[in-house]
C-alpha cells in the first residue's frame, strides 16, 4: 500500500522488492501492489496494516508519531544537516532501533525511504525568513510535531489528508503547504502554489512496514528473506529518488515556479522550543545525540 501514484520512487522500490523476492523464493513469495491511495489515506491504511489488513505499508513517519515515540526524531526541524547524515543515520545503529520500536505496536519495521527535505511552497509570496509565515494558512499533517513546527515559525498549521491539499490551494482553504521537490511536483500543487521556498527543515525519511500479524504466521526463513529483500530496495529506491529531485525541480522551475533559498538560521532558532517539548525523555536525548554524532560535517 502507498499513497504515491504509480512510478514514484517509493512504489517502484517497493515493486523491486517484489521482484526480488519472487526470484529468491523461486515464485513462492510475491507483492500485490495497490499505489495511488487506493486503500485509503496513510492513517486509515496504517490502523488497516496493524490490524492485519495490508500486509506491507509505505508510510510517513507522521502518522506513526502519536503510536511510536521514537519515529518523532527524524521529523525534529533542521535535525539533519544533509541527505548524506540522513542516510548515515538511518542505515546505522540510530535507525535500527528506531525500526525496532515498532514491533510492540504490531508493525514490522523493515527499511527506510529517503523522503527528501520538505520546504514551503504557498499561493501568494516566497517564504525568505519566518515572518513571511505570519498569517499563512499552512498544511500540515496531522502530527502534533508538525503543528508545532509551524505555529513556532509563524504560520497557522492547518492538518489535511493529502489527497485534499490540491483543491484546498485552489480554494484558498490553505494558503501553502511543505513537502518535497517530487510530491510538489507529482500532485501539481505547483500550480496553484508557484512559489517555493527551499527551507527543507525536515528531512524525515518514511518507513516501509509489514503487518505483525502478517510477520507471525512466516517462518524464520521467510522473514529473514523479505527483510533482506527490502534493504536491497533501499539503494534502489535512492538511485530512483535522487534523478526525480532533479527531474521535478527542473520541471516545476521550467513552468514558472519562482525558487528562494532563504538562510535557515533565523528558522533554527525558532523550533528551539520544538525540541524541548519533543526530545522529553532520555531515551529520545540520547537518539538525538547520536544522530547528531554522525554528522559528516562535524
Amino acid at each position: 500500500m502507498d499513497t504515491h501514484p504509480d512510478g514514484y520512487p517509493t512504489v517502484e522500490a517497493v515493486k523491486h522488492m517484489g521482484e526480488l523476492l519472487a526470484q529468491r523464493s523461486g515464485g513462492r513469495l510475491a507483492i500485490e501492489h495497490y499505489a495511488g491511495g487506493v486503500l485509503g489515506q496513510e492513517r486509515d491504511a496504517l490502523e488497516i496494516t496493524i490490524f492485519g489488513g495490508i500486509d506491507l505499508n509505505r508510510v510517513n513517519l507522521a502518522p506513526l508519531n502519536p503510536i511510536v515515540p521514537e519515529t518523532v526524531v527524524p521529523g525534529l526541524p533542521f535535525l539533519f544537516s544533509s541527505t548524506q547524515h540522513m542516510r548515515s543515520a538511518m542505515d546505522g545503529e540510530p535507525g535500527r532501533r528506531i525500526l525496532d520500536a515498532l514491533e510492540p505496536h504490531g508493525l514490522i519495521g523493515l527499511c527506510f525511504y529517503d523522503s527528501g527535505g520538505r520546504s514551503f511552497y504557498t499561493t501568494e509570496r516566497l517564504i525568505e525568513e519566518p515572518e513571511d509565515l505570519a498569517g499563512l494558512k499552512i498544511r500540515v499533517q496531522s502530527s502534533d510535531l508538525f503543528v508545532e513546527m509551524v505555529s513556532a515559525l509563524g504560520g497557522n498549521p492547518t492538518p489535511m489528508d493529502f489527497g485534499e491539499v490540491y483543491q484546498g490551494l485552489m480554494q484558498g482553504t490553505v494558503d501553502g503547504a511543505e513537502n518535497n521537490w517530487p510530491s510538489y511536483e507529482s500532485t501539481r500543487h505547483f500550480e496553484v502554489a508557484p512559489y517555493y521556498s527551499e527551507t527543507r527543515h525536515v528531512m524525515a525519511p518514511e518507513i516501509l512496514t509489514m503487518s505483525a500479524i502478517s510477520w507471525d504466521r512466516l517462518s524464520e526463513d521467510d522473514r529473514a528473506l523479505i527483510r533482506q529483500c527490502a534493504q536491497d530496495s533501499v539503494p534502489y529506491m535512492r538511485g530512483l529518488w535522487d534523478a526525480k529531485v532533479e527531474q521535478s525541480r527542473a520541471a516545476v522551475v521550467a513552468s514558472g515556479v519562482r525558487v528562494a533559498n532563504p538562510e535557515i538560521s533565523a528558522f533554527q532558532q525558532r523550533v528551539q522550543p520544538v525540541w524541548d517539548r519533543f526530545v522529553a525523555t532520555p531515551d529520545m536525548r540520547a537518539l538525538v545525540a547520536d544522530i547528531q554524532a554522525l554528522d559528516p560535517a562535524l
